[in-house]
């Protein structure tokens, strides 16, 4: 017998290779009239091209950093003031996307983006939000979350008015993405199937999402990753669609609430950051609701499945040891902030500080 749920999805997905060609039709079927662009410096070429194309697009910020700044939102919200925008295109990776979210969150608001972050409630009227992903990972494009940092604070904000008004996923943006980066955002969006699957919240639908996405991140990631072909970079744009559907609803769990610190004290980038721990974490949570998935995805036991999350990151270099994260790591640090994240609650089995660390010590 199914069990009841809940599932609300408000975003406009129009998905398909060249599909950046109809940002005209869409900014039309919004009734944007005056948009701000918000980038990153990779796709300055991209955003050059889009203005000479769409005179609605009044301004451009293409600084954001790998890790969002709240500096970021604050000037992308000045450049919505200063041209009377009514709307803001994001193009890139969840950086851009993240920065966006809550710059066109608070845009019209009499307090500062900074006490929003503080404190994070925002107005009733919003800028619009078109959402252009150029990266296979953060399924930010259909989420209500945004993760921005301030100082050495790094904040996973939930919020209804971070919902973009419409999202254009077009494979043939993340072409030009270097392969480090793919295989980076590819396992973040992993983590992201695997986390919703495995979160207490989750329900029917988020499961079929999260199964098809884990499933086509198995057959196409290390594809994408070596030759980067067209066919690749379409599947793994849908399997992070698919990821970012079922954890908008299911949320994320241990590997995320993990990562903030490991990016905030370590540097290391988002998707990077909640591999490290994955492997090690799909271990800790093992049960045979996870057995079963392995099983579902072609492994023999979550043991197995596990090992292929660590093949994927010796593959590409990713940072899997303790030394490669620096010096001196504070793993006590690390383990009590991620036992005392938010996102901690949704995870199945409640770890403790202790297991946290001993899960460190491992790493060795």
């Amino acid at each position: 017998m199914i069990d009841s749920f809940l599932y609300q999805q408000p975003v406009k997905i129009r998905f398909g290779n060249g599909m950046i060609s109809q940002l005209d039709d869409v900014l039309n079927e919004i009734e944007a009239e005056k948009c701000v662009l918000v980038s990153s410096k990779s796709f300055s070429e991209k955003c050059n091209k889009l203005i000479e194309e769409n005179e609605k697009i009044k301004a451009v910020y293409s600084s954001v950093h790998p890790n969002p700044l709240l500096s970021d939102c604050e000037k992308i919200v000045e450049l919505i003031k200063a041209n009377g925008a009514d709307t803001v295109i994001a193009l890139g990776g969840g950086s851009s996307i993240d920065a966006s979210k809550f710059a066109a969150a608070c845009a019209y608001s009499e307090i500062s983006p900074k006490e929003h972050y503080l404190s994070p409630a925002f107005p009733g009227k919003t800028a619009k939000i078109v959402a252009v992903p150029t990266t296979s990972g953060t399924g930010s494009e259909v989420t209500k979350v945004a993760v921005i940092s301030h100082e050495n604070e790094k904040k996973s904000i939930h919020n209804p008015a971070f919902m973009p008004d419409i999202c254009i996923v077009d494979p043939e943006l993340t072409l030009t993405v270097p392969p480090k980066s793919t295989m980076i955002t590819g396992i973040d969006a992993f983590t992201h199937a695997i986390e919703a699957y495995w979160s207490v919240n989750h329900q029917p639908l988020t499961d079929l999402f999260a199964v098809e996405s884990i499933r086509l991140i198995l057959a196409n990631l290390e594809n994408a990753y070596k030759t980067g072909d067209i066919e690749s970079r379409s599947n793994m744009s849908y399997a992070s669609l698919l990821a970012g559907l079922a954890f908008s609803v299911a949320k994320t769990a241990a590997s995320h609430a993990c990562s903030f610190s490991i990016s905030a004290y370590y540097h290391l980038p988002h998707g990077e950051a909640c591999a490290f721990t994955l492997d090690s974490l799909m271990l800790l949570n093992n049960s045979e609701r996870l057995e079963s998935l392995s099983k579902a995805v072609g492994f023999e036991n979550t043991a197995d499945f596990a090992e292929k999350i660590r093949y994927f990151k010796k593959i590409a270099g990713l940072a899997s040891k303790l030394s490669d994260l620096g010096e001196n790591v504070d793993i006590e640090t690390l383990a009590k902030e991620g036992a005392n994240h938010p996102l901690m609650a949704n995870n199945p089995v409640k770890l403790s500080e202790k297991q946290l660390y001993e899960m460190y010590e491992a790493l060795q």
